[in-house]
Parts: C-alpha cells; sequence; structure tokens
C-alpha cells in the first residue's frame, strides 16, 4: 500500500482546509464590524486593496510556479492574511501601504517558501513588520476612534492624502504612554488623557472584546485549541501584574495590557496560525508564553509601542526546537 504525504497545516478529519479559513474569516467579522462602527469606510477600503491585492500575488506566484491555481486560491489562506494585515494597519494609511505590505507578506514570507505549510513566519506579521520598520510614519498615524468617515471622504483620505479635518488623527494608546512615559510624566497623569476609555483606550477597548468574541468562537467550532490563547494572556498578565504590584506610577495594570493594543487578536488570530506555530501540546504552551513575555518586554522596555508581530516572529523562529523537545520520541529513540 502506497502512503501519501502532506505538509501543514494539519486539519482535523473531514474538515478541509478552506472549511478552517472560513470559519477564521467568520470569526473576524465582530472586529471587522466594530472598526467600521468607529472609523467608517477606511476599514472597508483597506480590507479591498489587501484582499484584491492577496489574490493577484497569489495567483500570480502560483502560475510561476506552475501549481493549481483554483485550488490553492480557493484554501482562502490568502485572505485571511490580507484580513489580519488591513485590520493591524491604521485605516488611514495611503493605498499603497496596504499594497506593499500585502505584497510582501505573500510573495516574500509565503510563496517564496514555497506556499501555505511551508511558510516559517506569520506572513500577515512579517508584512506587518515590513511597513513598520520602512514607513514608520504612516505606520504610527491612527485615525482617531469614533470620527466616522464617509465612503467619500475616506476615498479622497486614503488615494489622495488630502483631507482637512480636526482630530483625524490620534496616537494609540500604548504610543500616547510610552511617550509621555519618556518625558517624566506619572501614569496617573497620563491617564487623565482624552485617549483613556473605562480601562484602556477609548474604543480600542470594545475592538478588544470583539477579537474575543471571536475567538472564542474559533474554540467553539474547534478551529484552534485553547492551548496558545491562555498561554499568551498568561504570559503578559502574570508579568504585568508583578510588575504593576512593584510599581504602580510607571506600570499598567494586566487588564490594561489585554485591553490594549492587539493583545487579544494576536492570542486567538496570530499566534494559533496552525503553520508557523508549535504543535505539541506543551510545546503550544511554551510557545504561546514565550509570545506573551515577549509581548510584555518590548512595550516595557523596547522602543515600539506594541510588540506583537515582533513576539510573535521572534516565537516562529523558536517553534522547530520547540517541537523538538517537546514531541513524544518513539519507544526505540528513548532506549
Amino acid at each position: 500500500m502506497q502512503f501519501s504525504t502532506s505538509c501543514s497545516p494539519f486539519t482535523p478529519a473531514n474538515t478541509s482546509v478552506n472549511q478552517l479559513m472560513r470559519q477564521v474569516l467568520i470569526a473576524l467579522l465582530p472586529a471587522l464590524g466594530t472598526m467600521f462602527w468607529l472609523f467608517g469606510y477606511t476599514v472597508l477600503l483597506q480590507l479591498l486593496l489587501s484582499s484584491i491585492t492577496a489574490l493577484l500575488a497569489e495567483a500570480l506566484c502560483l502560475w510561476l510556479r506552475k501549481r493549481p491555481i483554483k485550488v490553492h486560491l480557493f484554501d482562502l489562506s490568502a485572505l485571511i492574511t490580507a484580513a489580519l494585515l488591513a485590520l493591524a494597519i491604521p485605516t488611514i494609511a495611503p493605498w499603497w501601504i496596504s499594497v506593499s505590505g500585502t505584497l510582501f507578506a505573500i510573495i516574500i514570507a509565503k510563496q517564496v517558501y514555497g506556499g501555505l505549510g511551508y511558510n516559517p513566519f506569520n506572513p500577515a506579521m512579517a508584512g506587518y513588520v515590513f511597513l513598520l520598520i520602512s514607513f514608520p510614519q504612516q505606520m504610527t498615524a491612527w485615525q482617531s476612534p469614533f470620527l466616522f468617515l464617509p465612503l467619500s471622504d475616506s476615498l479622497q483620505l486614503i488615494f489622495s492624502g488630502h483631507l482637512v479635518i480636526d482630530g483625524l488623527s490620534s496616537a494609540t494608546i500604548l504610543d500616547h504612554i510610552k511617550t509621555q512615559l519618556s518625558l517624566g510624566l506619572s501614569l496617573t497623569g497620563i491617564q487623565s488623557s482624552a485617549l483613556f476609555g473605562n480601562i484602556a483606550g477609548k474604543g480600542w477597548e470594545l475592538i478588544s472584546l470583539a477579537y474575543l468574541l471571536g475567538g472564542l468562537w474559533l474554540l467553539y467550532r474547534k478551529v484552534i485549541s485553547s492551548h496558545i490563547p491562555v498561554a499568551v494572556l498568561s504570559g503578559l498578565a502574570i508579568p504585568t501584574s508583578i510588575h504593576y504590584l512593584l510599581d504602580t506610577g510607571s506600570a499598567n495594570s494586566a487588564l490594561f495590557q489585554l485591553l490594549s493594543g492587539a493583545s487579544l487578536c494576536a492570542a486567538f488570530f496570530i499566534a494559533t496560525d496552525p503553520v508557523s506555530a508549535a504543535t505539541s501540546n506543551s510545546g503550544r504552551l511554551i510557545y504561546g508564553i514565550l509570545i506573551g513575555l515577549l509581548i510584555y518586554i518590548i512595550r516595557t522596555w523596547g522602543g515600539y509601542p506594541d510588540a506583537i508581530a515582533f513576539a510573535v516572529l521572534l516565537a516562529n523562529l523558536s517553534a522547530p526546537a520547540i517541537d523538538f523537545y517537546t514531541h513524544p520520541k518513539p519507544l526505540k529513540q528513548q532506549l
């Protein structure tokens, strides 16, 4: 009898990659809807730009590699990359930010390595880091929450860059805190800023809860296991809580950290990437804790206010070693 071999992502029985990816897209709908309510049509335009670019780039690479285009294109993995990247970049970023970031993610971070199942790094996070390093100014100017832009204004802003509206852009809450602390201000004074909501950044709390809702859907549908999300959130919350107890003047609470930036998105949607993450149960716990700990370290002492992409990519590098030491060895090898 001849057996066939396959590469990751390994899917449950009777479940196709297309079905799993479709569930992830469904789980992203609460976050997409919340961001549309907060920012307007800029979110949808960024998603449209990234999606079209991802599909075209994927199709071109498959054609050049002489791979079946329809089969691989409709596994929806390219759309997942596009959606995660589109929701991560500033909503008012110029059109070429979405296009160039998506091209890097699909061509360099995915197809160059052989396509789905062979990429060692999360493509969306690789594209994000490429943009953050190459275009820091465009990647740090976020649209102010609750400033809903209609379609005409959104088109004008993204494609021409000319739109005069008071208070259009603002820093994220993590960026604001890091900047103000570097100027010697106390955390108590910083928290009086209008950027703050009840716990974390105004509006961003709702986005984080939307990602949590989507993550619970993925757990319910058994698309992901709980190992990595729980480990990521624990790896971030535990050292943050210790730091907060030791220094309340400059450290935020664990709840603030979990509801700020893309912490919950990372835990449920990014770190759980079945291709670039660790695969054994114990390995997933180590992998997730490593990501959470790296997020805490980079947010606290690093040069970037949010550390999700860097933490995930560094953990991606560690995943093969984690799997090597945590996968059970056959009895013959143990003897």
